[in-house]
């Protein structure tokens, strides 16, 4: 049994996670944005720009990682809370980067634990100004997201391509 009544949706850049949590929270569900962005916009509100928060990418990975561990530790156990990513999405971003064996990123990994998993197919490719990634980049972060999340006892639920993402919203509620 579950410590937590959380829910993970994700899945690779753009693919309709965003908007089906928007739609969540709507509805009246506590939700969590997506830490990376939060992350970003919380660097650019102090001046950086993009091209130098990105730099160092293990110092970014790690930024966004320690803003994910402080937020689901704070966060009430018994409460139902849906994320627009959550901490093993790390695992696959850092292995994404060539970054691998950080010790703290799997201790933070082996602590994780979720109801259940959500990880949606990829839609069509488009770049914004957060996000970095390559159309190449983006299916293989899909395939590195659902290893990393296969490596819990948590169930994972793959959502697929949908006419809208009410429908997603539906297939979600339908599968808690």
């Amino acid at each position: 049994m579950k410590n937590n009544n959380w829910y993970v949706i994700t899945g690779a850049p753009h693919s309709g996670k965003t908007s089906v949590v928007k739609l969540l929270e709507k509805r009246g569900y506590r939700v969590m944005y997506e830490t990376a962005r939060i992350y970003i916009d919380q660097e650019i509100e102090k001046g950086r720009i993009i091209e130098d928060i990105r730099k160092n990418e293990l110092e970014f990975q790690k930024g966004i990682l320690d803003l994910k561990i402080d937020i689901e530790n704070n966060l009430p156990k018994d409460e139902v809370i849906f994320f627009d990513r959550a901490i093993p999405d790390s695992g696959a971003y850092y292995e994404l980067c060539g970054l691998t064996g950080d010790k703290y990123l799997e201790d933070a990994i082996g602590k994780c634990e979720y109801k259940k998993v959500f990880l949606f197919e990829l839609l069509p490719y488009k770049k914004d100004y957060a996000r970095t990634e390559s159309e190449k980049q983006q299916k293989k972060l899909q395939v590195l997201l659902e290893k990393s999340y296969k490596k819990f006892n948590s169930p994972l639920v793959k959502v697929p391509k949908m006419n809208s993402k009410k429908d997603r919203l539906a297939f979600i509620l339908d599968n808690l």
